[in-house]
């Protein structure tokens, strides 16, 4: 799907991700059919997710953790792919620099590092070495709820 200054205008308007259609469609001078149409697109096409997103600070006995993950292989996408479906992972991105892999996990008080490394990351062949961010403070870190 092309990304052109409508859909874009649609996706600043979803920041609110209980504004109605309707309410974006006289906002944007549209066709509410029309924000429809490509709201249900850009989501089928895997473009946008509309989801409540948490401060995970503020759920008792949640901690998110920032990841560095350096790879044996210059394999990235495939690992990043591995990697985004363990446990507890809200995110993985390929990143340049130290690191081939950062990770945001959003772990609980019975599913902590220790399972995460001994159950979850064993899964991902290739791992030369992992380091661990504990999040003090976080601003604007809001994560899906996944635990």
């Amino acid at each position: 799907m092309k990304i052109d200054a409508t859909t874009i205008g649609i996706i600043k308007h979803l920041r609110d991700g209980r504004k109605s259609y309707k309410k974006i469609a006289e906002d944007l001078n549209l066709a509410e059919n029309t924000v429809r149409s490509r709201v249900r697109q850009l989501s089928q096409e895997g473009i946008l997710d509309i989801a409540g997103l948490v401060d995970a600070e503020a759920i008792p006995n949640h901690q998110p953790v920032i990841i560095g993950v350096k790879l044996k292989t210059t394999d990235m996408f495939n690992k990043g792919a591995e990697f985004s479906v363990l446990r507890g992972v809200v995110s993985v991105s390929v990143v340049t620099g130290r690191y081939d892999l950062i990770l945001v996990v959003l772990f609980k008080e019975d599913y902590g590092l220790e399972e995460f490394y001994t159950q979850e990351v064993v899964k991902v062949e290739d791992v030369q070495s992992l380091e661990t961010f504990v999040v003090c403070k976080g601003y604007n870190l809001k994560v899906p709820y996944i635990l």
